[in-house]
């Protein structure tokens, strides 16, 4: 039964789904602006917003739990120096999810653009 299970699998093991968010997180953190598939955002949403709270604590045992969930370290600083310090005062709601009109090509998928909220 499937009750209560909610992240989606993406039809790839948990490795590759793991390596995905990781790929994802990066690029958000690194250009703090993506255009992905609207799926895609909205299972990274949940993993960046781990991060963020992480970066928030900022102390040495977050630094590395965040080192392991994203093993960047220019990412990891650029999370605990620049973008986690605009969030102090917020409880969550870190990303905001933009659809766009458009679908992707090849497999018809909607895509959106996720962005931190300034």
């Amino acid at each position: 039964m499937r009750h209560r299970v909610k992240k989606k699998k993406f039809d790839r093991t948990k490795e590759q789904r793991l390596a995905l968010y990781r790929s994802l997180a990066r690029a958000l953190i690194l250009e703090e602006r993506i255009k992905t598939s609207l799926q895609r955002a909205k299972a990274l949403r949940g993993f960046v917003e781990k991060l963020v709270t992480l970066g928030k604590q900022g102390d040495l045992a977050s630094r590395r739990r965040a080192l392991e969930l994203l093993p960047d370290k220019e990412a990891v600083r650029k999370l605990f120096d620049e973008i986690a310090p605009r969030f102090e005062d917020r409880n969550g709601g870190y990303t905001r999810i933009l659809k766009l009109h458009d679908k992707r090509r090849g497999d018809g998928a909607e895509l959106c653009i996720i962005e931190w909220v300034e």
